[in-house]
Protein backbone atom coordinates (compact mmCIF):
# COMPACT_ATOMS: atom_id res chain seq x y z
CA UNK A 1 0.00 0.00 0.00
CA UNK A 2 0.95 3.65 -0.49
CA UNK A 3 3.98 4.82 2.42
CA UNK A 4 3.07 6.97 5.25
CA UNK A 5 5.54 9.32 3.95
CA UNK A 6 3.97 9.40 0.62
CA UNK A 7 0.67 10.29 2.13
CA UNK A 8 2.15 13.12 3.95
CA UNK A 9 3.77 14.97 1.23
CA UNK A 10 0.43 14.61 -1.54
CA UNK A 11 -1.58 15.89 1.29
CA UNK A 12 0.40 18.95 2.94
CA UNK A 13 1.52 19.42 -1.08
CA UNK A 14 -2.53 20.04 -1.71
CA UNK A 15 -3.58 21.95 1.72
CA UNK A 16 -0.86 24.43 1.11
CA UNK A 17 -2.82 25.76 -1.85
CA UNK A 18 -5.19 28.29 -1.07
CA UNK A 19 -8.70 26.87 -2.10
CA UNK A 20 -11.15 28.89 -0.39
CA UNK A 21 -14.79 29.17 -2.06
CA UNK A 22 -17.05 32.51 -1.82
CA UNK A 23 -20.33 32.30 -1.66
CA UNK A 24 -20.79 35.60 -2.60
CA UNK A 25 -18.95 34.90 -6.26
CA UNK A 26 -21.39 33.76 -9.13
CA UNK A 27 -18.14 32.18 -10.63
CA UNK A 28 -17.86 28.52 -10.83
CA UNK A 29 -15.00 27.98 -9.13
CA UNK A 30 -15.54 30.72 -7.33
CA UNK A 31 -12.82 32.00 -6.50
CA UNK A 32 -9.24 31.63 -9.30
CA UNK A 33 -7.52 30.28 -6.59
CA UNK A 34 -9.33 26.77 -6.94
CA UNK A 35 -7.65 26.73 -10.62
CA UNK A 36 -4.15 26.26 -9.12
CA UNK A 37 -5.14 23.12 -7.49
CA UNK A 38 -7.28 22.03 -10.08
CA UNK A 39 -4.45 21.94 -12.92
CA UNK A 40 -2.04 20.47 -10.59
CA UNK A 41 -4.51 17.44 -9.99
CA UNK A 42 -4.86 17.06 -13.56
CA UNK A 43 -1.20 17.01 -14.40
CA UNK A 44 -1.05 14.39 -11.51
CA UNK A 45 -3.62 11.99 -12.76
CA UNK A 46 -2.14 11.85 -15.87
CA UNK A 47 0.96 11.38 -14.78
CA UNK A 48 0.15 8.34 -12.85
CA UNK A 49 -1.25 6.71 -15.66
CA UNK A 50 -5.09 7.37 -15.47
CA UNK A 51 -7.34 7.53 -18.63
CA UNK A 52 -9.79 10.04 -19.97
CA UNK A 53 -8.45 12.60 -17.98
CA UNK A 54 -10.44 15.37 -18.30
CA UNK A 55 -11.04 19.44 -16.86
CA UNK A 56 -14.23 21.22 -18.10
CA UNK A 57 -14.93 24.79 -17.94
CA UNK A 58 -16.48 24.61 -14.54
CA UNK A 59 -13.58 23.01 -12.74
CA UNK A 60 -14.95 19.43 -12.90
CA UNK A 61 -12.40 17.12 -13.46
CA UNK A 62 -13.03 13.09 -14.12
CA UNK A 63 -10.98 10.45 -14.48
CA UNK A 64 -10.58 6.51 -15.20
CA UNK A 65 -8.80 3.64 -13.75
CA UNK A 66 -9.43 1.15 -16.62
CA UNK A 67 -11.15 -2.27 -15.63
CA UNK A 68 -8.64 -5.45 -15.09
CA UNK A 69 -10.92 -7.74 -15.71
CA UNK A 70 -12.51 -9.34 -18.41
CA UNK A 71 -16.32 -10.09 -16.19
CA UNK A 72 -18.72 -6.95 -16.78
CA UNK A 73 -19.17 -5.36 -13.65
CA UNK A 74 -20.98 -1.75 -12.65
CA UNK A 75 -19.09 1.40 -13.02
CA UNK A 76 -18.10 2.87 -9.45
CA UNK A 77 -16.92 5.87 -8.65
CA UNK A 78 -15.07 8.03 -5.91
CA UNK A 79 -15.33 11.39 -6.00
CA UNK A 80 -14.09 14.37 -3.43
CA UNK A 81 -13.88 18.41 -3.66
CA UNK A 82 -10.94 20.50 -3.66
CA UNK A 83 -12.60 24.14 -2.54
CA UNK A 84 -11.74 24.89 2.08
CA UNK A 85 -14.16 26.44 3.84
CA UNK A 86 -14.50 30.37 3.26
CA UNK A 87 -15.30 30.63 6.71
CA UNK A 88 -12.01 30.57 8.49
CA UNK A 89 -8.61 31.58 7.54
CA UNK A 90 -7.34 29.31 4.77
CA UNK A 91 -4.28 31.41 3.84
CA UNK A 92 -0.82 30.64 4.32
CA UNK A 93 -1.58 26.73 5.75
CA UNK A 94 1.42 25.59 7.54
CA UNK A 95 0.91 21.89 8.57
CA UNK A 96 2.60 20.73 11.34
CA UNK A 97 3.58 16.66 11.99
CA UNK A 98 3.58 15.27 15.29
CA UNK A 99 4.82 11.90 15.14
CA UNK A 100 4.11 9.86 17.73
CA UNK A 101 1.16 11.45 19.60
CA UNK A 102 1.80 11.07 23.39
CA UNK A 103 -1.89 11.85 23.89
CA UNK A 104 -1.37 14.98 25.81
CA UNK A 105 -2.02 18.62 24.80
CA UNK A 106 -0.22 19.74 21.30
CA UNK A 107 0.77 23.69 21.50
CA UNK A 108 -0.06 24.31 18.08
CA UNK A 109 1.04 27.99 18.31
CA UNK A 110 3.07 29.36 21.34
CA UNK A 111 3.18 32.79 20.87
CA UNK A 112 -0.59 32.84 20.60
CA UNK A 113 -1.23 30.17 23.17
CA UNK A 114 -3.55 27.94 21.39
CA UNK A 115 -3.51 24.58 22.69
CA UNK A 116 -5.32 21.21 21.24
CA UNK A 117 -6.22 19.28 23.95
CA UNK A 118 -8.14 15.92 24.27
CA UNK A 119 -9.53 17.22 27.47
CA UNK A 120 -11.47 19.30 25.02
CA UNK A 121 -11.02 17.47 21.79
CA UNK A 122 -11.99 13.67 23.55
CA UNK A 123 -11.60 12.24 19.83
CA UNK A 124 -7.45 12.93 20.14
CA UNK A 125 -7.50 10.42 22.63
CA UNK A 126 -7.90 7.29 20.10
CA UNK A 127 -5.36 8.45 18.22
CA UNK A 128 -1.90 7.83 20.41
CA UNK A 129 0.71 6.31 19.21
CA UNK A 130 0.13 8.26 15.26
CA UNK A 131 1.36 10.75 13.24
CA UNK A 132 -1.41 13.92 13.15
CA UNK A 133 -0.84 16.47 11.19
CA UNK A 134 -2.56 19.37 12.61
CA UNK A 135 -2.53 23.89 12.01
CA UNK A 136 0.11 25.98 13.34
CA UNK A 137 -3.57 27.76 14.88
CA UNK A 138 -3.31 30.49 12.41
CA UNK A 139 -5.40 28.60 9.69
CA UNK A 140 -8.00 25.48 9.10
CA UNK A 141 -5.83 22.78 7.71
CA UNK A 142 -8.07 22.31 4.32
CA UNK A 143 -8.23 17.82 5.44
CA UNK A 144 -11.70 18.44 4.22
CA UNK A 145 -11.64 17.83 1.91
CA UNK A 146 -8.36 17.45 0.49
CA UNK A 147 -7.80 13.85 2.45
CA UNK A 148 -10.39 12.75 0.35
CA UNK A 149 -8.58 13.76 -2.67
CA UNK A 150 -4.80 12.72 -0.94
CA UNK A 151 -6.68 8.94 -0.75
CA UNK A 152 -8.41 8.64 -3.48
CA UNK A 153 -5.12 9.74 -6.22
CA UNK A 154 -3.35 7.80 -3.50
CA UNK A 155 -5.44 4.57 -4.28
CA UNK A 156 -5.78 4.80 -8.18
CA UNK A 157 -1.57 5.33 -8.31
CA UNK A 158 -2.12 1.54 -6.35
CA UNK A 159 -4.39 0.08 -8.58
CA UNK A 160 -2.34 1.65 -11.63
CA UNK A 161 0.82 -0.72 -10.47
CA UNK A 162 -0.81 -3.52 -9.26
CA UNK A 163 -2.90 -4.42 -12.35
CA UNK A 164 -3.07 -7.82 -10.30
CA UNK A 165 -5.73 -6.45 -8.04
CA UNK A 166 -9.12 -7.18 -10.16
CA UNK A 167 -11.52 -4.50 -10.39
CA UNK A 168 -14.09 -3.05 -12.91
CA UNK A 169 -13.93 0.33 -14.40
CA UNK A 170 -13.34 2.79 -11.44
CA UNK A 171 -14.18 6.45 -12.46
CA UNK A 172 -13.05 9.55 -9.78
CA UNK A 173 -14.10 12.87 -9.56
CA UNK A 174 -13.21 16.12 -8.09
CA UNK A 175 -15.12 19.47 -7.24
CA UNK A 176 -15.11 22.99 -6.93
CA UNK A 177 -17.14 24.96 -4.30
CA UNK A 178 -18.96 21.99 -2.51
CA UNK A 179 -18.23 24.04 1.13
CA UNK A 180 -20.82 26.82 -0.40
CA UNK A 181 -23.48 24.32 -1.23
CA UNK A 182 -22.16 24.11 -5.41
CA UNK A 183 -20.14 21.19 -5.86
CA UNK A 184 -23.08 19.08 -7.94
CA UNK A 185 -24.43 22.05 -9.75
CA UNK A 186 -22.67 21.43 -12.86
CA UNK A 187 -21.41 17.78 -12.35
CA UNK A 188 -22.37 15.76 -15.74
CA UNK A 189 -23.77 12.88 -14.28
CA UNK A 190 -23.82 11.07 -17.46
CA UNK A 191 -20.74 11.95 -18.48
CA UNK A 192 -18.91 10.53 -14.74
CA UNK A 193 -20.87 7.62 -16.50
CA UNK A 194 -21.05 5.16 -12.43
CA UNK A 195 -23.62 3.10 -11.78
CA UNK A 196 -22.91 4.44 -8.30
CA UNK A 197 -19.86 6.36 -5.95
CA UNK A 198 -18.85 7.09 -2.75
CA UNK A 199 -17.74 11.06 -1.66
CA UNK A 200 -14.67 10.71 0.84
CA UNK A 201 -15.86 13.33 3.04
CA UNK A 202 -16.22 12.14 6.00
CA UNK A 203 -14.47 12.37 9.47
CA UNK A 204 -13.55 10.11 11.51
CA UNK A 205 -12.22 6.48 10.87
CA UNK A 206 -15.06 4.53 10.01
CA UNK A 207 -17.66 6.69 9.28
CA UNK A 208 -20.11 5.63 6.42
CA UNK A 209 -22.92 7.71 6.20
CA UNK A 210 -26.04 7.53 3.90
CA UNK A 211 -28.50 9.85 5.43
CA UNK A 212 -27.75 13.49 5.57
CA UNK A 213 -29.64 17.25 6.68
CA UNK A 214 -32.28 18.46 4.42
CA UNK A 215 -31.00 22.11 4.12
CA UNK A 216 -32.05 25.45 3.80
CA UNK A 217 -30.97 28.85 2.96
CA UNK A 218 -32.98 31.87 4.85
CA UNK A 219 -32.47 35.57 4.21
CA UNK A 220 -34.76 37.80 6.61
CA UNK A 221 -34.80 41.61 5.80
CA UNK A 222 -35.81 44.17 8.21
CA UNK A 223 -36.47 47.98 7.23
CA UNK A 224 -36.51 50.39 9.94
CA UNK A 225 -36.72 54.10 9.37
CA UNK A 226 -33.88 56.53 11.01
CA UNK A 227 -34.99 59.58 12.71
CA UNK A 228 -32.80 62.04 14.96
CA UNK A 229 -33.07 60.07 18.32
CA UNK A 230 -33.81 63.21 20.38
CA UNK A 231 -36.88 63.78 17.97
CA UNK A 232 -37.55 59.99 17.75
CA UNK A 233 -41.05 59.09 19.64
CA UNK A 234 -43.60 57.42 17.68
CA UNK A 235 -41.68 57.64 14.35
CA UNK A 236 -37.78 56.33 14.42
CA UNK A 237 -38.13 51.92 13.51
CA UNK A 238 -35.70 50.28 14.90
CA UNK A 239 -34.91 47.60 12.18
CA UNK A 240 -32.46 46.17 14.72
CA UNK A 241 -35.22 45.94 17.48
CA UNK A 242 -37.48 44.47 15.14
CA UNK A 243 -34.61 41.50 14.49
CA UNK A 244 -34.04 41.03 18.19
CA UNK A 245 -37.86 40.13 18.04
CA UNK A 246 -37.63 37.76 15.11
CA UNK A 247 -34.28 36.15 16.47
CA UNK A 248 -35.80 35.91 20.11
CA UNK A 249 -39.24 34.23 19.18
CA UNK A 250 -37.37 30.68 17.43
CA UNK A 251 -37.13 28.12 19.73
CA UNK A 252 -33.65 28.58 21.52
CA UNK A 253 -33.17 25.47 22.38
CA UNK A 254 -32.89 24.85 18.23
CA UNK A 255 -29.55 26.05 17.43
CA UNK A 256 -26.45 23.58 16.20
CA UNK A 257 -25.17 24.38 19.82
CA UNK A 258 -28.01 22.47 21.71
CA UNK A 259 -28.61 19.77 18.99
CA UNK A 260 -27.28 16.37 17.75
CA UNK A 261 -27.59 13.17 16.13
CA UNK A 262 -31.31 13.05 13.92
CA UNK A 263 -32.22 16.92 15.73
CA UNK A 264 -32.87 20.15 13.32
CA UNK A 265 -32.33 23.35 14.54
CA UNK A 266 -32.15 26.89 13.02
CA UNK A 267 -28.55 28.49 12.44
CA UNK A 268 -28.34 32.13 12.74
CA UNK A 269 -24.99 32.68 11.07
CA UNK A 270 -24.65 36.29 10.05
CA UNK A 271 -26.28 39.50 11.17
CA UNK A 272 -25.56 42.82 10.00
CA UNK A 273 -27.78 46.22 10.85
CA UNK A 274 -28.07 49.61 11.00
CA UNK A 275 -31.18 51.47 12.48
CA UNK A 276 -32.78 51.46 8.65
CA UNK A 277 -31.49 47.98 8.11
CA UNK A 278 -31.03 44.58 8.90
CA UNK A 279 -29.75 41.26 7.54
CA UNK A 280 -30.15 38.01 8.99
CA UNK A 281 -28.84 34.91 7.42
CA UNK A 282 -29.83 31.58 8.51
CA UNK A 283 -29.45 27.76 7.73
CA UNK A 284 -32.30 25.48 8.42
CA UNK A 285 -31.92 22.05 8.84
CA UNK A 286 -33.56 18.82 9.42
CA UNK A 287 -33.53 15.00 8.45
CA UNK A 288 -37.29 14.75 8.87
CA UNK A 289 -39.03 16.11 5.53
CA UNK A 290 -42.07 17.16 7.46
CA UNK A 291 -40.26 18.68 10.23
CA UNK A 292 -38.04 20.15 7.61
CA UNK A 293 -41.06 21.68 5.97
CA UNK A 294 -42.60 23.13 9.40
CA UNK A 295 -39.46 24.93 10.25
CA UNK A 296 -39.65 26.93 6.91
CA UNK A 297 -43.48 27.39 7.16
CA UNK A 298 -42.57 28.77 10.60
CA UNK A 299 -39.89 31.44 9.44
CA UNK A 300 -42.62 32.58 6.86
CA UNK A 301 -45.52 32.44 9.75
CA UNK A 302 -42.95 34.82 12.17
CA UNK A 303 -42.34 37.14 9.73
CA UNK A 304 -46.47 37.62 8.68
CA UNK A 305 -47.28 37.99 12.51
CA UNK A 306 -44.29 40.90 12.72
CA UNK A 307 -45.81 42.67 9.64
CA UNK A 308 -49.46 42.46 11.41
CA UNK A 309 -48.01 44.38 14.36
CA UNK A 310 -46.24 46.82 12.64
CA UNK A 311 -49.46 47.42 10.23
CA UNK A 312 -47.30 46.99 7.25
CA UNK A 313 -44.35 45.27 5.51
CA UNK A 314 -41.01 45.47 8.05
CA UNK A 315 -39.61 42.20 7.61
CA UNK A 316 -39.56 39.78 4.66
CA UNK A 317 -37.90 36.74 4.06
CA UNK A 318 -36.23 34.68 1.07
CA UNK A 319 -36.16 31.17 1.66
CA UNK A 320 -34.47 28.37 -0.98
CA UNK A 321 -34.02 25.09 -0.45
CA UNK A 322 -29.93 23.79 -1.03
CA UNK A 323 -30.37 20.10 -0.78
CA UNK A 324 -32.16 16.98 0.29
CA UNK A 325 -31.72 13.68 2.62
CA UNK A 326 -30.12 11.30 0.29
CA UNK A 327 -31.40 8.52 2.51
CA UNK A 328 -34.62 8.33 0.24
CA UNK A 329 -32.41 7.46 -3.04
CA UNK A 330 -29.88 5.27 -1.32
CA UNK A 331 -32.42 2.78 0.48
CA UNK A 332 -33.39 1.42 -2.46
CA UNK A 333 -29.43 0.85 -3.03
CA UNK A 334 -28.79 -0.86 -0.14
CA UNK A 335 -25.79 -2.83 -1.35
CA UNK A 336 -23.36 -0.58 -2.01
CA UNK A 337 -24.17 0.32 1.52
CA UNK A 338 -23.22 -3.39 2.74
CA UNK A 339 -19.98 -3.64 -0.07
CA UNK A 340 -18.35 -0.50 2.07
CA UNK A 341 -19.50 -2.30 5.33
CA UNK A 342 -17.90 -5.63 3.87
CA UNK A 343 -15.04 -4.00 2.51
CA UNK A 344 -14.42 -2.10 6.03
CA UNK A 345 -14.63 -5.17 7.96
CA UNK A 346 -12.08 -6.77 5.92
CA UNK A 347 -9.73 -3.93 6.30
CA UNK A 348 -9.99 -4.05 9.88
CA UNK A 349 -11.82 -1.15 10.26
CA UNK A 350 -15.25 -1.11 12.64
CA UNK A 351 -18.36 0.92 10.53
CA UNK A 352 -19.78 3.96 12.15
CA UNK A 353 -23.27 4.26 10.57
CA UNK A 354 -24.72 7.50 11.25
CA UNK A 355 -26.62 10.85 10.19
CA UNK A 356 -24.80 13.41 8.53
CA UNK A 357 -25.18 16.71 10.45
CA UNK A 358 -24.72 18.42 6.97
CA UNK A 359 -23.77 17.34 3.59
CA UNK A 360 -21.67 16.42 1.03
CA UNK A 361 -21.55 16.35 -3.23
CA UNK A 362 -23.08 12.82 -2.43
CA UNK A 363 -26.51 14.39 -1.40
CA UNK A 364 -27.27 16.38 -4.39
CA UNK A 365 -25.97 13.39 -6.57
CA UNK A 366 -27.71 10.98 -4.92
CA UNK A 367 -31.09 13.10 -6.07
CA UNK A 368 -29.44 13.87 -10.13
CA UNK A 369 -29.62 10.00 -10.19
CA UNK A 370 -26.26 8.60 -8.93
CA UNK A 371 -26.61 7.41 -5.39
CA UNK A 372 -23.81 8.15 -3.20
CA UNK A 373 -23.16 7.81 0.18
CA UNK A 374 -20.05 9.17 2.32
CA UNK A 375 -16.66 7.84 3.68
CA UNK A 376 -14.73 9.14 6.19
CA UNK A 377 -11.83 11.07 5.00
CA UNK A 378 -10.38 10.90 8.28
CA UNK A 379 -10.30 14.59 9.65
CA UNK A 380 -11.14 15.80 12.58
CA UNK A 381 -12.59 19.27 13.64
CA UNK A 382 -13.06 21.37 10.30
CA UNK A 383 -13.08 24.55 9.15
CA UNK A 384 -11.04 26.19 12.11
CA UNK A 385 -7.75 26.06 13.82
CA UNK A 386 -8.14 23.20 15.82
CA UNK A 387 -8.72 20.77 12.47
CA UNK A 388 -6.40 17.65 12.35
CA UNK A 389 -5.61 14.55 10.71
CA UNK A 390 -4.27 11.13 11.23
CA UNK A 391 -1.94 9.79 8.68
CA UNK A 392 -3.10 6.28 9.88
CA UNK A 393 -6.70 7.46 8.86
CA UNK A 394 -5.68 8.21 5.19
CA UNK A 395 -3.92 5.55 4.84
CA UNK A 396 -6.64 2.95 6.29
CA UNK A 397 -9.29 5.22 3.74
CA UNK A 398 -6.79 4.57 0.60
CA UNK A 399 -7.06 0.74 1.62
CA UNK A 400 -10.60 0.99 1.97
CA UNK A 401 -10.58 2.42 -1.62
CA UNK A 402 -8.87 -0.53 -3.26
CA UNK A 403 -11.22 -2.90 -1.48
CA UNK A 404 -14.27 -1.66 -2.39
CA UNK A 405 -12.68 -1.52 -5.85
CA UNK A 406 -12.69 -5.00 -5.59
CA UNK A 407 -15.77 -6.31 -4.11
CA UNK A 408 -17.52 -4.18 -6.23
CA UNK A 409 -16.59 -6.87 -9.07
CA UNK A 410 -17.12 -9.94 -7.34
Amino acid sequence: MISKEKIINRFVSYVTIDTQSDPNSTNTPSTKRQWDLAHLLVSELKEIGLQEVTIDSKGYIMATIPSTTSKETPVIGFIAHYDTSPDFNGTNVKPQIIDNYDGEDIILNQKQAIILSPSYFEDLKQYKGQTLITTDGTTLLGADDKAGITEIISAAEYLINNPNVKHGKIRIAFTPDEEIGRGANFFDVNKFGANYAYTMDGSQIGELEYENFNAASALITVVGKSVHPGYAKNKMVNSMLIAQDFINSLPKLETPEHTENREGFFHLHHISGTIEKTTLEYIIRDHDKKHFEARKLMINALVNELNAQYGREVISVVIEDQYYNMKEKIVPNMHIIEIAKKAMLAVNIKPVIKPIRGGTDGSQLSFMGLPCPNIFAGGHNFHGKYEYVPVESMQKATELIVKISELAAL
